[in-house]
């Protein structure tokens, strides 16, 4: 089609973290029509995990404007600018205050932006407590037919209008197909930052990985990495296993990578993790995937999602060279889409933005389902987090960042999320160690 031809659509994606501005920024490309181009915003929600650079270059999707901003920045932006899609990848709980805080910025205003959002991965814990709090977008994306099901059961269950709920698949799944071993083979652990949490279990796995690359020496053992000390993902990391390999000795075919999961998988013939949404990509491109059972199947640990799957077991049988088959029923409800259907995932997400951008008279207001009058024990405290009142106004005192911060508030900022990051990873541990005593 000539460029001529072509509809540009203004998007906007506030996000909260490296990996949540990943799904966010695809799925608005994802969501796009066929016959139109975007125009991407980016707006990185200040806090804890605001994203580095490094970060931002290694999850690899650019934006045509990208800039960092707190929750009243971006509500004060909202009421100025005009956009035909706003994608909130946030946390469940900003998600609702943003939901309140732009039905205040946009009430009187005859049109406004889709809102659409949704989860980064599985959805394994807080079911209910994070579906509610998303409630009130336009779309609230599910990543499989059976989280589908049951986000309509957990609206439906409680009242609330489950219309808004539209089956997608996850939007960073891609790359090719599985074709053979390759030379040397190659195993990955993708760690997660969060699960396990304790230094017993980390140094456990890491102990597997490390006996399993001395047990087949002929193989590359690639530990892949989230983050590098001091950085924040979706998740805090108290203990990284860059640290813990350090009192180790690991043999040589043993290496510590870092990068887009999607390169590290061109090169994997034995995807091993224990629970991450790497396992569903590798399972898109058909990569042999086990999910670890050593820790136990528990909820704690989100293995409990691949109940099924054909892809539990353990370092054990993996030292024996056991071959995982996943379940083809199992995969196929998981948004995976290994059967080819991937082109087509997003169709009703564009047919449902398209029709509502084209409603007459725009859209109505949000009405999320919380409000001072359903929640007014819950839904105070998660919109005074981000500084708004239970009408979504700014609270008295909320920052309000007209302007670039001067050197001087940048240095403040940097040493405080220091501070903090430094309160997470060394003082809390070694508090939590002391009350173990």
């Amino acid at each position: 089609m000539p460029a001529s031809a072509m509809k540009t659509r203004r998007v906007a994606v506030l996000a909260d973290s490296d990996t949540r501005w990943k799904w966010g920024a695809l799925t608005a490309n994802r969501i796009a029509q066929d016959n139109s181009d975007i125009r991407l915003d980016g707006y990185l929600l200040r806090g804890r995990a605001t994203p580095t650079a490094r970060q931002l270059q290694e999850v690899g999707v650019p934006a045509d404007s990208l800039r960092e901003v707190s929750a009243v920045e971006f509500l004060r932006t909202m009421a100025q600018e005009s956009y035909d899609v706003l994608v909130l990848a946030l946390v469940g709980g900003g998600v609702q205050a943003m939901l309140h805080g732009l039905k205040r910025v946009w009430e009187g205003r005859a049109e406004r932006p889709v809102v659409v959002t949704g989860y980064v991965g599985v959805v394994y814990e807080k079911l209910a407590d994070g579906l509610l709090l998303r409630h009130g977008a336009d779309l609230v994306l599910a990543n499989s037919r059976q989280d589908a099901e049951r986000f309509r059961a957990v609206y439906e269950g409680v009242g609330a209008d489950a219309s808004s709920v539209t089956e997608v698949a996850l939007p960073f799944l891609g790359g090719a197909p599985y074709t053979g071993e390759h030379d040397p083979y190659t195993v990955v652990f993708a760690a997660q930052p969060s699960v396990p949490d304790s230094r017993k279990d980390r140094t456990y796995l890491l102990d597997r990985l490390i006996r399993h690359a001395r047990k087949h020496p002929e193989r590359e053992v690639l530990l892949k990495l989230r983050s590098k000390p001091g950085e924040h993902t979706t998740h805090i990391e108290e203990l990284p296993y860059q640290k813990l390999v350090q009192r180790l000795d690991p043999p040589a075919n043993f290496k510590l990578v870092y990068g887009n999961m999607g390169e590290v998988l061109d090169r994997t013939d034995l995807l091993v993790t224990i629970s991450s949404t790497a396992a569903l990509e590798s399972l898109h491109r058909r990569i042999p995937t086990v999910v670890l059972t050593d820790l136990g199947v528990r909820e704690v640990l989100g293995n409990h999602h691949f109940v099924g799957s054909g892809c539990l077991a353990s370092w054990d049988q993996l030292d024996e060279g056991h071959r995982p088959a996943p379940d083809e029923e199992w995969v196929s409800r998981q948004g995976v889409c290994a059967d080819g259907t991937y082109a087509t995932a997003f169709d009703a997400a564009r047919e449902r933005i398209a029709k509502l951008l084209e409603r007459p008279g725009g859209l109505p207001a949000l009405t999320p389902y919380y409000t001072p009058a359903t929640a007014p024990g819950y839904l105070p405290g998660i919109l005074a987090r981000h500084h708004l009142g239970v009408d979504g106004s700014p609270l008295p005192g909320a920052p309000a960042h007209d302007r670039e911060p001067g050197p001087v508030r940048q240095v403040v900022r940097r040493a405080a999320r220091g501070a903090y990051r430094h309160g997470v990873q060394r003082v809390a541990p070694v508090i939590r160690r002391m009350g173990e005593l």
